[in-house]
Parts: structure tokens; sequence; C-alpha cells
């Protein structure tokens, strides 16, 4: 019920993040908007891991506002995010 993302490096674990599992099949495109975030941040100037922490705020805000669109794996509700 529990997630948690990990951030390692050569050094080793350098960050965790944790957060309740959200349960949607509204899932498509989550590892790609994941990354594009990660990179919006750093490209802002942002540190690694506070960059990837805005991004999963994201990636999640994402996943509860999907529109739930067909069956099986839909789209994320990346239009309603507001950070």
């Amino acid at each position: 019920d529990v997630l948690t993302d990990r951030l390692v490096t050569g050094a080793g674990e350098q960050a965790r993040w944790a957060d309740a599992r959200i349960h949607t099949t509204s899932t498509h495109g989550t590892g790609c908007t994941l990354a594009s975030a990660i990179a919006t941040g750093l490209g802002q100037g942002m540190e690694l891991d506070a960059a990837i922490a805005r991004a999963r705020q994201f990636v999640r805000a994402a996943l509860l506002a999907a529109p739930g669109l067909g069956k099986g794996h839909g789209p994320l509700g990346h239009a309603a995010v507001r950070l």
C-alpha cells in the first residue's frame, strides 16, 4: 500500500520518498511524465532531489486528476495539475 522511490547514485542512496499507492488504471504516460518533469526542474536550476520531489508531486496529482477515458490503461490528467 506504500510505494518507495529511491535516488541512488554511485555514492549510494541519496534520498527516498514514500507515499500511499494510488489505485487507478489511468497510468499511461507516467514514466514519460516523471522524466519530463524532472528534466524541467533541472532546466530551471533545481537540485536533483528537489526536481524529483516536485516531479513526483506532479505525477501523483495527474494520477488523481485522470479523466478515466476508455478502457484499460488511460491517460493522466496533466491539464488539471497546478503546483
